[in-house]
């Protein structure tokens, strides 16, 4: 795109339609990455009659134990009624299980359980393994910039903070 748009006779229309175009490759990008970046593990969710939601459920509690069904519940954008029907089913099939808060025992705190571990590392290896090679083949400047842009695309500020660099401590 770069070249087409800095070409010293490229008009504005010309430059105006490239950067349309470059958008819609990205949109189209973003679908087949999606759905390539999903296949695998749709394919183990499926032999335990799951679907991404529980995938998602998974992945996050495993990133966040200890987090509440409340923190979950913002993270996922879900109505309590869809969170509840998948918790409940990781619960009663023994891959996540629920305790009371130390401070306040109303809050339900989310783990993994041994099976609900090996469930996310066989759900998050063959995705940890496609990011892995393309960040390779693409070099840190791009892997740089797909963050960059990735975190354009995150509407939320709170959202986009959980992945702001850490600052250095205060002396």
């Amino acid at each position: 795109m770069t070249d087409i748009i800095n070409r010293p006779d490229a008009s504005d229309g010309d430059e105006r339609e490239a950067r349309k175009e470059a958008v819609r490759q990205g949109i189209e990008l973003l679908f087949f990455a999606y759905r390539d970046f999903t296949a695998e593990p749709d394919a183990i969710l499926a032999e335990y009659g799951f679907g991404r939601a529980h995938h998602r459920v998974v992945h996050f509690v495993g990133r966040h134990p200890h987090m509440t069904v409340g923190e979950l519940l913002g993270i996922l954008r879900i109505t309590k009624q869809s969170l509840n029907r998948v918790l409940g089913q990781l619960v009663r099939q023994g891959f996540i299980m629920q305790q009371r808060g130390a401070q306040d025992r109303r809050q339900r705190l989310l783990l993994l359980t041994e099976r609900g571990r090996e469930l996310e590392e066989r759900l998050s290896a063959p995705q940890r393994a496609r990011v892995g090679a393309a960040y390779k083949k693409a070099g840190a400047a791009a892997v740089e910039g797909f963050r960059k842009v990735l975190l354009g695309i995150i509407a939320d500020e709170d959202d986009r903070r959980r992945f702001a660099p850490p600052r250095p401590p205060r002396r």
